[in-house]
C-alpha cells in the first residue's frame, strides 16, 4: 500500500534548517526517489514559494511541519530558571564571537496555524508531522483537502495515538537517526529507545502494534539497510544523513566537511544546540554543554547567533553538524548516484 502511495521505496527525510532545498527535493524525485521540503524555521510565505517553486516543475513532493508543545511554550519558573542558567553558561561561547546574547524567548510556535490554513487552502500531496501529532479534526481536514498524512512516530505507543489521530500511514525514526528525535511522549524519547538495537527491531515493534503503514528511518545509509527494514516490514525507508553531502544537499560546506573529516569520531545526542535532543558530531560546543536542559525553541532562539558567527568565522566546533550513526558512508556527488546505488544493490528492489 505504501510503495502504491509513494511510488518508491526511497524517502529523502525533511531537513529543516536549509538542507532541504527545492533543488534537492527535485533532484530526489528525478532520481526515482520522493523529498520533503521542510516548513519548520520558514515563515509561511516561504513555506509557499518553495510549494509553488516544485508544483511549476512537476515534482512530486511532501512537506514536513513542526507540532509545537505547549509546555515549552509556557514553562514553569523552574524551567525558565534552568534556561536562563544555561544562557549565563554560553557568555564564553558569545564573547569568543564578539557578540551578544538574545534574551530568552517563549512566543514562537513556527507560526503553526498559519501554516495548518495555508496547508488546508493550498493542499500538497503529502503533509507529514514531527514533534507530536496533530489532533484529530487537524488530520481530518488535511485528507479531506486531498492530502495524504504522515506522522512521525519513535515508539509503539506514538504510534498507536497516531493511529487514533488517524493518519494515514507513519515514519518509525530509531535513535540512530541524525538531526533532532521525534519522539514525543513522556517515557518514549531517545533514551528509551536505545533498548531497539537497530531500526529494524524497533520497526518489528510498532509492526506488531499498528495495521497501519510504515516507513522506516534512522541509520539507513545504504541497500543492506535499507533490505534490512523492508524485510522488518517497512514499505520504504527514509534517508537523511546519506543525502547531506550531495551535490544538491543546501547544507553549509562546514558540515559537509565534517562529515568527512576525521576529526570527528562519534556521534551524540545533545540539548545543546536547540533544547531538544538531536543527533550530532561530538565537536567541542557538545563537549562543552552536555547538561543543557530541555527548552526547545528557546534554546534554539538563544544559540543560534552563537550557531551563526560559527558559520562566519568557519568554526566548525561550534555548530550544530547534524548526523545519524552511519555518517561515515555518507558520500559526495550527485543525489542521482546516491539513489540509483541503493535500488542497484538492494535484493528488494
Amino acid at each position: 500500500m505504501t510503495n502504491a502511495i509513494l511510488g518508491t521505496r526511497i524517502i529523502a527525510a525533511p531537513m529543516a534548517g536549509g538542507t532541504s532545498t527545492p533543488s534537492f527535493v527535485r533532484a530526489v524525485h528525478n532520481a526515482g526517489g520522493l523529498g520533503f521540503l521542510a516548513a519548520g524555521y520558514k515563515t509561511v510565505e516561504a513555506m509557499r514559494a518553495e510549494i509553488r517553486e516544485l508544483r511549476s516543475s512537476g515534482t512530486r513532493f511532501g512537506m514536513n511541519v513542526f507540532v509545537p508543545d505547549p509546555a515549552q511554550l509556557s514553562p514553569s519558573a523552574s524551567a525558565v530558571r534552568r534556561l536562563e542558567a544555561y544562557r549565563e553558561s554560553l557568555w564564553p561561547d558569545a564573547r569568543r564571537y564578539g557578540i551578544e546574547l538574545p534574551q530568552l524567548r517563549f512566543d514562537d510556535d513556527d507560526a503553526w496555524r498559519d501554516k495548518l490554513d495555508s496547508l488546508f487552502e493550498d493542499p500538497v500531496e503529502f503533509v507529514s508531522f514531527t514533534f507530536g501529532l496533530p489532533e484529530q479534526h487537524t488530520v481530518t481536514r488535511l485528507k479531506k483537502s486531498g492530502s495524504t498524512v504522515i506522522g512521525t512516530v519513535a515508539s509503539a505507543d506514538e504510534a498507536r495515538l497516531a493511529v487514533d489521530r488517524g493518519v494515514d500511514l507513519m515514519a518509525v525514526q530509531h535513535v540512530s537517526a541524525g538531526g533532532h528525535s521525534a519522539s514525543f511522549l513522556a517515557g518514549t524519547g531517545p533514551s528509551v529507545a536505545r533498548r531497539h538495537r537497530t531500526t529494524a527491531e524497533l520497526l518489528a515493534e510498532v509492526r506488531s502494534a499498528v495495521g497501519l503503514p510504515l516507513v522506516a528511518a534512522g541509520g539507513i545509509m545504504d541497500a543492506a539497510g535499507l533490505d534490512a527494514v523492508l524485510a522488518a516490514g517497512a514499505e520504504a525507508a527514509q534517508l537523511g544523513t546519506a543525502f547531506l553531502r550531495s551535490d544538491e544537499s543546501g547544507a553549509r560546506p562546514l558540515h559537509k566537511d565534517a562529515l568527512a573529516s576525521p576529526t570527528y569520531t562519534e556521534t551524540r545526542l545533545t540539548r545543546a544546540f536547540t533544547g531538544r535532543e538531536a543527533r550530532a558530531l561530538v565537536n567541542s560546543f557538545v563537549r562543552d554543554h552536555q547538561d543543557a536542559p530541555e527548552g526547545y525553541p528557546a534554546i534554539h532562539h538563544l544559540t543560534a547567533p552563537l550557531r551563526a558567527a560559527a558559520v562566519a568565522a568557519g568554526d566548525p566546533e561550534r555548530l550544530n553538524l547534524w548526523a545519524g550513526t552511519g555518517w561515515r558512508q555518507a558520500s559526495a556527488g550527485p543525489v542521482s548516484g546516491i539513489i540509483a546505488r541503493l535500488l542497484a544493490d538492494s535484493s528488494a528492489s
